[in-house]
């Protein structure tokens, strides 16, 4: 294993990420592949994540950071809880993107779609194109916050494709800019 990933696997450690190695995944018909993969069980000390999410260490190191970072200070401020769980919609999908033949960022474990999140108080929070005004606020507010941190954000209002979830993706732009919708 490449010193790289050795080390982007020490520092999801540091972190408290709890997460299992997995044999690579390659399709070389299609392209996918993901060398060094990992299976996240968690992205910190107290945050679950479910359905078992298979990503690249740096996705997994990006997603862990994010949600310490921003989503649980938003669902402490918002809502006067913890944030529990992220409900993940997909991780690791060998596929083109929706309408192309350009492989998605999903194809090399580089993406990472959220469709919930779940409250220490029992509440959970659904992405969705009309959630209820506090709601809205807390998913205005992980959204925005996102751009920066993902080179890809896409959500409710970008297409019916991301109706019901948060895209974020580290796919490399040109001029190291986002694409935020």
């Amino acid at each position: 294993m490449p010193a790289e990933e050795v080390a982007c696997r020490d520092r999801l450690k540091a972190l408290g990420v709890e997460f299992e190695e997995h044999s690579a995944e390659s399709n070389p018909e299609i392209g996918c592949s993901i060398p060094y993969p990992l299976v996240l069980k968690s992205l910190g000390k107290s945050i679950a994540i479910a359905p078992g999410t298979e990503l690249n260490c740096p996705m997994a190191e990006a997603a862990a950071r994010f949600a310490a970072d921003v989503i649980q200070p938003a669902a402490k401020t918002e809502f006067g809880a913890d944030l529990k769980s992220i409900g993940q919609a997909s991780a690791f999908v060998c596929r083109p993107r929706h309408g192309t033949r350009k492989l998605s960022e999903h194809a090399f474990g580089n993406a990472l779609d959220i469709a919930s999140f779940t409250l220490s108080d029992g509440r959970k929070v659904e992405v969705g194109p009309t959630p209820p005004e506090k709601d809205a606020k807390f998913l205005n507010a992980v959204r925005k916050a996102a751009c920066g941190p993902f080179k890809t954000v896409l959500g409710p209002g970008a297409d019916a494709d991301h109706a019901l979830h948060f895209h974020l993706d580290l796919e490399p732009r040109r001029h190291g800019g986002t694409f935020c919708q």
